[in-house]
C-alpha cells in the first residue's frame, strides 16, 4: 500500500481558498516516471534557497513569491547552455505572459537567492501591522 504524504490527500484545499475561488491547480507526475520532474527540481532547490525548509510560507505574499520566482527565473542554468528561463521564455512565449504573472527579468549582478530577497518585506508588513 503507498504512503501519501498528508499535503497530497486534498488537493483541493491547496487549489482553492476558503471562499471557494480557484487560486492555484495542482498537477502530478507520473509514479516512477522520474523524467517528468527533473527540471524542475532546480527550481524547488533554488525556492529552499530563499525560502529554508521548515520554515511557513503563510508568512508571504504573492508579490513576494513573485519576486523570488523572478529571481530563480533570472537564475543562468547549465541545462539552457547558460541562458535563463526569461531568455527562453523571450523565444517561445509572447513577451507579455511574464508580466502578466508579476514576474520581471533581474540583471545577473542583481540576483539574490537568499532568504533576505523576501524576509525584508516581510519583516516592514509586520511591523507595519503591529503599528
Amino acid at each position: 500500500m503507498e504512503c501519501l504524504r498528508s499535503e497530497f490527500k486534498n488537493p483541493w484545499d491547496i487549489e482553492k481558498n476558503e471562499a471557494g475561488t480557484v487560486r492555484t491547480k495542482v498537477f502530478y507526475c507520473d509514479p516512477y516516471v522520474s523524467n517528468q520532474k527533473a527540471r524542475i527540481e532546480k527550481n524547488h532547490e533554488y525556492i529552499r534557497y530563499v525560502i529554508p525548509k521548515g520554515r511557513s510560507m503563510y508568512r508571504y505574499t504573492q508579490e513576494d513569491i513573485n519576486l523570488m520566482a523572478s529571481h530563480i527565473n533570472s537564475t543562468a542554468r547549465d541545462s539552457l547552455n547558460g541562458a535563463t528561463p526569461f531568455d527562453l521564455a523571450e523565444l517561445l512565449i509572447d513577451k507579455k505572459i511574464p508580466l502578466l504573472t508579476g514576474q520581471h527579468k533581474v540583471s545577473p549582478d542583481n540576483v539574490m537567492l537568499k532568504p533576505v530577497l523576501i524576509e525584508r518585506s516581510v519583516k516592514e508588513r509586520e511591523a507595519n501591522n503591529g503599528k
